[in-house]
């Protein structure tokens, strides 16, 4: 339950605390002193958003804080499961700073607002005007299904299993628009790699060829050169090598009479080995150098053939044409393999369809198991609250799957003997609304774990004898839960344990909202007032005795 909440620097409450009964409070005031501000500082504990427009003094930063006293929740293995320290009595803590940012603490531990607004749901239930209006929701009116049927440990398993058959699903259809595209491109590369095979590539052909060629294209003009360059050096009458071999035979004699010429001697013999190598070489070359028109013929075709293959596939070298032909080897065996994996594909996310389909299915079938005592039961509740003739039809059809499920529910109502069930928004009047909202709360609070609930006027609409019987129901509840309830009925605040009242004071040129807990003949004057306004009568002070005493 809820021990006590305290609210600094928030919207008109510039420091507030308030520390319900254990069992059932109430909490009155004047329209626009801030009962449901309070209630909006509540929400931030529970993951509501918030801004810097929330400060009450701009400079300073806004807390509010909870103490709940959890014991007997069977919380512990949710503790454990958020990396967080267990303890009977747990505070929980949000902060925001004047620049707007926002800091969440449980037990003094620092806490995402995820896990703070995890932990918020199974503490607290908040029922705002913003609820009733969303009861014509097919989303709003699938929860209190769900509720009553105690389906989020399922509905949970089913969300997982929804989640993986969709990513595979996704999976598919890629692999499914990877596979045409593929298959309409398969003919052609497929073309294109033989192409490239067949042309046997071979990193650094092409220059190679190119200088070939230009040797037999210029054989003729090599080869003369080649044999004046021979001759020079060998075999012509003033040929540099016989040359070189005198000059050696002079040095070797000089050196016997001073040795500073063995070295030249030396050197020159050195130069004369390397003179005799090229010498060689070029006669070599001039064996191979010959016009070939065969082989010319043959080099211009293979080289005709890599021009158009760099030119075809925008390359510079072999290197990249073979890093082409690679790309497309494996582009073709793609498509040969594609067939096998969109089977497996197929066979995985059919095989994750059936299981969704089977945890769907179990949903479904604890969903419509509380159907018809969901609708007996409020049928029930709304005549007692002065509703004699009020029909309650619940209408299910199935769906394709979604994150919520395969079902819809419509929740159709009449009040009026001989008029059809319809959609809420069709025939619901505001305190209807009102009725039927509080008889679902009051339904579900029968399969709720949540230690307390708070009601935000849901009494709207409501007045005399029906306002006598909500309250009474409020007290039943608050048997079970802590019932908190912000109210504008005199009969209903007149039922709680604890009653605070709610009203503003202006401070310098500034209104604060403040709050008290009124006693006994404190209450008493509150609810004549409510009665008869702000100077009660006699008799509305006797009729509030009356309704105290009730």
């Amino acid at each position: 339950m809820l021990k006590s909440l305290v609210i600094r620097n928030y919207a008109l409450i510039k420091n507030l605390e308030l520390n319900p009964s254990a069992s059932f409070s109430t909490i009155t005031g004047e329209t626009g002193a801030g009962k449901s501000i309070m209630l909006g500082a509540l929400g931030l504990l529970l993951g509501n958003r918030a801004d810097t427009r929330v400060l009450y003094e701009n400079e300073e930063k806004c807390i509010v804080e909870a103490v709940f006293q959890i014991e007997g929740l069977d919380l512990e293995e949710l503790f454990e499961s958020l990396e967080l320290d267990y303890t009977p009595e747990t505070i929980m803590r949000r902060e925001i700073s004047a620049s707007g940012k926002s800091r969440t603490f449980i037990n003094d531990t620092p806490v995402t607002l995820e896990v703070m607004k995890t932990i918020g749901n199974y503490l607290i239930d908040v029922h705002s005007q913003r609820d009733t209006y969303l009861l014509g929701s097919p989303t709003y009116q699938l929860n209190i299904i769900d509720g009553l049927a105690k389906n989020a440990p399922i509905l949970h398993e089913y969300r997982l299993a929804f989640k993986k058959y969709k990513e595979l699903e996704t999976l598919y259809q890629q692999l499914l628009e990877t596979s045409d595209q593929l298959k309409k491109e398969a003919d052609y590369n497929h073309f294109l790699y033989e192409e490239l095979v067949k042309s046997r590539l071979s990193e650094g052909e092409q220059p190679a060829l190119e200088e070939e060629l230009s040797i037999i294209e210029h054989a003729e003009e090599i080869r003369a050169r080649l044999f004046e360059s021979a001759e020079m050096l060998d075999q012509g009458e003033m040929a540099l090598l016989p040359a070189l071999q005198k000059i050696i035979k002079n040095l070797q004699s000089v050196s016997q009479y001073a040795e500073h010429f063995v070295p030249m001697k030396e050197r020159l013999h050195s130069a004369m080995l390397e003179v005799a190598d090229i010498a060689r070489e070029i006669n070599n070359e001039l064996q191979k150098i010959d016009y070939d028109s065969d082989r010319q013929s043959e080099i211009q075709e293979r080289l005709s053939l890599l021009y158009l293959l760099l030119q075809k596939h925008q390359a510079a070298t072999e290197k990249d044409l073979i890093a082409i032909r690679d790309s497309l080897k494996l582009k073709v065996e793609k498509v040969l393999n594609l067939d096998a994996e969109l089977e497996n594909a197929r066979k995985s996310m059919t095989s994750s369809h059936e299981q969704m389909a089977l945890i769907g299915a179990k949903l479904q079938q604890s969903r419509l198991a509380v159907v018809k005592g969901f609708k007996n039961g409020l049928e029930t509740i709304l005549r007692e609250l002065a509703m004699p003739h009020a029909s309650v039809e619940i209408r299910h059809a199935n769906i394709p799957p979604s994150a919520n499920g395969m079902d819809k529910f419509n929740i159709l109502f009449s009040a009026n003997i001989g008029v059809a069930p319809d959609e809420l928004k069709n025939v619901a009047s505001g305190g209807e609304f009102s009725r039927l909202m509080f008889g679902i709360k009051y339904l579900l609070t029968d399969f709720s774990a949540l230690p307390t609930i708070v009601f935000d006027e849901i009494d709207t609409g409501i007045s005399g004898e029906v306002a006598m019987k909500m309250a009474k129901m409020m007290k039943a509840m608050s048997s079970h839960h802590q019932v908190i309830v912000i109210t504008h009925l005199p009969q209903i605040a007149a039922s709680g344990d604890t009653h605070y009242f709610v009203f503003k004071e202006n401070i310098g040129d500034r209104s604060v909202t403040k709050i008290r807990s009124l006693n006994v003949d404190e209450r008493e004057v509150e609810i004549a007032k409510m009665i008869s306004g702000d100077n009660p009568t006699q008799g509305a002070l006797q009729s509030a005795r009356e309704l105290m005493a009730r």
